[in-house]
């Protein structure tokens, strides 16, 4: 990730995620609509979808999604789609949030970068380093 000649940047914040069932889970599987409010440095919504997989007794699972955001993000307005793909085994856990390459429009054009979520007191807060491609 190239950020036009600075360092890259860091936005955090919180949001707020309503999770709506999509169909009757099959074989394990749910697939669910996501839609979020972020507020922070990256202020504005997304919508997507997700699928998971969890068996809560054993305090494990997965899930991928794909969310397009619409939102203002270091003084830039645009959108650009999130790849999260997460598992948790028996506590223990991997995320990785990122930028689909290509996906960016608006004054966003060209955002690259991660994003991390941790959930502190039931608030779901994000950090999210970008910078934008030459």
């Amino acid at each position: 990730m190239k950020a036009e000649g600075a360092a890259p940047a860091r936005a955090e914040g919180a949001f707020d995620v309503q999770r709506t069932p999509l169909a009757e889970a099959v074989g394990g599987l749910e697939r669910a609509a996501i839609s979020k409010i972020y507020t922070g440095d990256l202020a504005g919504g997304s919508q997507g979808e997700m699928l998971s997989v969890i068996d809560a007794a054993a305090g494990s699972g997965g899930y991928v999604a794909l969310e397009r955001v619409t939102a203002t993000l270091g003084g830039r307005r645009g959108g650009f789609v999130l790849q999260h793909s997460g598992t948790r085994s028996h506590g223990a856990q991997s995320l990785a949030v990122q930028v689909v390459p290509g996906s960016a429009t608006g004054a966003l054009a060209g955002l690259a970068g991660t994003m991390t979520i941790r959930l502190e007191a039931g608030v779901h807060r994000y950090r999210f380093d970008y910078g934008f491609e030459a």
